[in-house]
């Protein structure tokens, strides 16, 4: 609840210090956004690292989670860009793991929700559309810019499409952080708000607002199973956006 009483929906947003580092004035503090990067990367690493050691013929539980997840990433992977598109595996897989455990463990009341804050998500981004550069211009040299210029456009129309092509290249990592962001960021906004309405009328005290309580609980209920829904849609949005990208680094001709 913000000053007054009335509902702050951003607050859970809020990047607080745990540690304070500040060598030669840099801010490098541990952060509640740190903790739990740090906590996602240790929850993907016991499921994957204990989960594909076992190997048992029958798999248990967390193998069969590892395994469910392997299949379903490289499936992604070689779906769009074939099976030579097994080579950027790692950094899809660990893109839609980190993406997938940051949004289902924001979803933890007290929790904090990496992937609402643009700095991360942007980071994402342009790691992706990096390593599509450096990967097209080392395998492919000036061929790669092929990819700005579609075939059998008029010589007159061509640095038309050029430009239009290379602002549409430039907007990938900004559409595909902002996509990302938003939904987080809307989605427990929501949840926030609807949430403060069931405490604000529970503790009015009056029997109008005892009666109609129940309505924006509901809501709220409805909306955290939708969030999670949501939560892994985004995920794999992002992965086979990912995939779409680092394809053109792949075959960047039209």
């Amino acid at each position: 609840m913000a000053a007054g009483g009335g509902i702050d929906p951003i607050h859970q947003f809020e990047i607080k210090p745990i540690v304070g580092l500040r060598p030669f004035g840099l801010d490098l503090s541990f952060t509640n956004a740190s903790l739990l990067m740090v906590i996602i990367v240790a929850v993907i690493s016991i499921i994957m690292i204990y989960g594909s050691s076992q190997r048992s013929v029958v798999p248990g539980r967390l193998q069969s989670l590892a395994e469910m997840i392997y299949e379903f990433v490289a499936s992604t992977v070689t779906g769009v860009m074939g099976k030579e598109g097994m080579k950027f595996f790692p950094l899809v897989f660990s893109l839609f793991m980190f993406v997938l455990a940051s949004n289902m463990l924001g979803m933890v009341p007290g929790s904090f929700t990496v992937t609402s804050h643009i700095i991360v998500t942007a980071a994402f981004a342009f790691l992706v559309i990096g390593t599509v550069l450096v990967y097209g211009i080392v395998k492919h040299g000036s061929h790669f810019f092929g990819l700005f210029v579609p075939s059998g456009v008029p010589g007159w129309l061509l640095p038309f499409m050029v430009v239009i092509e290379a602002v549409s290249f430039v907007s990938r990592p900004i559409s595909l952080s902002l996509r990302l962001f938003g939904n987080m960021l809307a989605g427990h906004i929501a949840l926030k708000v609807f949430g403060g309405f069931v405490v604000a009328l529970l503790a009015g005290g009056s029997l109008f607002g005892y009666a109609i309580a129940p309505l924006p609980l509901l809501l709220a209920v409805a909306l955290t199973a939708l969030e999670f829904l949501v939560a892994f849609l985004q995920a794999y949005v992002f992965a086979i956006l990912t995939c779409v990208y680092l394809n053109d680094a792949l075959h960047p001709g039209h």
